[in-house]
């Protein structure tokens, strides 16, 4: 496939590291990381709203998923706690649907986010009685979600009918979970309610297996953004520490460190641009393999580039104040949800 970002996907990316930059989310983050989970700003909510981020899928604003990955990239290079991609893929439903919560989301007034079941071993059910839905049990983990107004709550029922349904989070238990990350908030929603007609909506077959697929995806996607930046401070912390009075840098050890975190960051971005056509494409075999393929290579690959930068690194990286092993964390929390690597290699071999 002969494929490379236009002038005005590298400008979008360009702005919105501009922006993280100006507005660091990790260094916001420092003086409360011990006071509990990540957070998401109302400056960066307005931000992404504004800029028409969050609407970006939507039939009206006519982005792609290209254009969406280039933003989440830089997201998770900066170490940012808002769920972009989550609110677009949220809003590109609602627009879908024609929901009454579409404008609030899209404006960024009120905070919806997707919520589906785990790939493996669901815990979320849903079933229909006559024109009844009743959904019970817990979602896969989602980010961001402590501060949400409502979730899209998307499940297959019992009869493989597929539906969605728009839930305040005062109807639901929100859990936040502990976990590795500590730049972002990871919760699940546990529930058991009745929805009647008119509560819930019908979804076109295939929709779930789609929305699994944006996030995987978009996950993935973050993983590398993380990846690239962890590329570039260990270049540049291996210029400039010495050893035998030399920079670390001159020795090849070294060098083949850092070509080898190059090789698989640039590997993993060619990989997920082509998920990303994928997912604007209608051909579904190919998504399926596209997304899975690109998940897999580039969350192992983060894994290892992320543990490589932290061997360059040495005993510095091992500390609390460096920025090194807030994103080692990112990715391995990346590496496991919508879809562990196991998970994907053997979705692949089944395509």
């Amino acid at each position: 496939m002969d494929f490379a970002l236009s002038d005005e996907q590298e400008a979008l990316a360009e702005a919105e590291r501009a922006w993280l930059t100006k507005n660091d989310p990790i260094a916001a983050r420092r003086p409360a990381i011990d006071s509990g989970p990540a957070r998401t700003t109302p400056e960066g909510v307005q931000h992404v709203a504004e800029s028409g981020l969050i609407g970006l899928l939507t039939e009206d604003m006519g982005g792609t998923h290209v254009d969406l990955a280039v933003l989440v990239e830089e997201h998770g290079r900066a170490g940012s706690a808002l769920p972009v991609a989550e609110l677009a893929v949220a809003t590109r439903l609602l627009a879908q649907l024609g929901h009454e919560a579409f404008d609030a989301a899209e404006s960024g007034a009120e905070l919806v986010l997707p919520a589906l079941g785990s790939l493996e071993n669901s815990a979320l059910h849903a079933q229909l009685d006559g024109t009844t839905l009743h959904l019970s049990g817990t979602t896969a983990p989602t980010t961001g979600l402590i501060e949400a107004h409502s979730i899209l709550l998307v499940a297959i029922t019992d009869t493989g009918t597929e539906v969605a349904a728009v839930l305040p989070v005062d109807t639901v238990t929100v859990r936040t979970l502990e976990t590795l990350d500590l730049t972002r908030s990871w919760s699940v929603a546990e529930m058991d309610v009745l929805l009647d007609e008119g509560n819930w909506s019908v979804l076109q077959p295939g929709t779930v297996a789609f929305l699994h697929d944006e996030l995987a995806t978009f996950r993935a996607l973050d993983a590398l953004g993380a990846a690239a930046r962890l590329v570039d401070v260990t270049v540049e912390y291996a210029g400039q520490r010495t050893q035998f009075d030399k920079p670390i840098a001159s020795f090849q050890a070294i060098k083949h460190h850092c070509a080898n975190m190059a090789l698989s960051v640039e590997a993993s971005r060619a990989a997920l641009w082509a998920a990303a056509v994928a997912l604007d494409g209608d051909d579904t075999d190919a998504r399926t393999r596209a997304v899975s393929a690109a998940a897999a290579f580039t969350c192992e690959g983060a894994s290892a580039t992320a543990q490589t930068a932290l061997q360059v690194h040495g005993g510095i990286g091992f500390t609390w104040e460096h920025d090194v092993h807030l994103l080692i964390r990112r990715i391995k929390v990346d590496e496991l949800l919508d879809g562990s690597v196991s998970y994907h290699r053997r979705r692949l071999v089944s395509a």
